[in-house]
C-alpha cells in the first residue's frame, strides 16, 4: 500500500534522512521523530500506518516505546519494525518480546527495508 504514513524514529539525522529517502522512493509518506518520547507522542497524535523504530534512543528506548504502544488497545495494531545496530540474539529477542513485528539490523539494504514495510502493511490490510 503506497501512500501509507510511516513514522521513522532515529536519533541520527543522517540515518533518518537515509531512511526517509528510501521510504519516499517507495511511495510512502514519512513523518519522523528523534527520541523515544517524541516517537510516542507522534505515534499517538498521528496514528501512522507503520513505525520504524530505532532501539537506542534518548529519553525512552525503542523497546519501551514499542511496549507502551503494543500494550495499548488503541495502538497495538500498528506494525512496528525495529531497525537498529544491535544485532545480538538477546537484543533481537527483546525486540520481539516487547511486541515488534520485525527486527532489522543496520545498515539495511533499501530493498530489504521496503520489502519488510510492504509485508507488514499487507498483513494489516489482510
Amino acid at each position: 500500500m503506497s501512500n501509507a504514513r510511516i513514522l521513522a524514529v532515529d536519533d541520527s539525522p543522517t540515518v533518518l534522512e537515509m531512511i526517509k529517502a528510501i521510504l519516499v522512493s517507495g511511495g510512502y509518506e514519512v513523518i519522523t521523530a528523534v527520541d523515544g518520547a517524541e516517537a510516542l507522542e507522534t505515534a499517538r497524535n498521528e496514528m501512522p500506518d507503520l513505525i520504524l523504530l530505532d532501539v537506542m534512543l534518548p529519553k525512552l528506548d525503542g523497546y519501551r516505546v514499542c511496549r507502551l504502544l503494543k500494550f495499548d488497545q488503541k495502538y497495538k495494531s500498528i506494525p512496528i519494525i525495529m531497525l537498529t545496530a544491535k544485532s545480538e540474539e538477546q537484543a533481537i529477542a527483546t525486540g520481539i518480546r516487547t511486541g515488534a513485528d520485525q527486527y532489522l539490523t543496520k545498515p539495511v539494504e533499501p530493498e530489504k527495508l521496503l520489502a519488510a514495510v510492504a509485508e507488514e502493511l499487507n498483513k494489516v490490510q489482510g
